[in-house]
């Protein structure tokens, strides 16, 4: 990875740290997706999902709520960046040459 694209990955990682950090101060109103399903009475054929890993972004066996809350966001970070990287990786080696990498003692290709 190059020493520029890094460093934004470093910046994104932290700015969504920080988000994390402070969304236990979220409304916790219901969204809007779930607010228009209650005004118009529907809210009850609503279905949870079939895997919650994570449930209410909170973290099982964590008694505090903010805590919790804080850990959850900060694990999905964790789970998107390192699938995200592994998923870049994996396209990067199908694009790139099938050809042998050079070291700075090998001497450069002449035409």
């Amino acid at each position: 990875m190059h020493r520029s694209n890094l460093r934004l990955l470093l910046i994104g990682i932290a700015i969504a740290a920080a988000v994390a950090l402070v969304s236990p101060l979220a409304s916790s109103d219901p969204d809007g997706l779930e607010k228009v399903a209650e005004d118009q009475g529907f809210l009850d054929r609503a279905r949870d999902a079939p895997l919650e890993v994570l449930p209410d972004y909170s973290v099982p066996g964590v008694a505090n709520e903010g805590v919790s809350t804080v850990l959850a966001g900060l694990i999905g970070i964790a789970v998107v960046t390192g699938g995200t990287l592994t998923v870049a990786r994996i396209l990067a080696r199908r694009a790139a040459p099938d050809t042998p990498t050079r070291t700075g003692s090998d001497p450069q290709p002449r035409d």
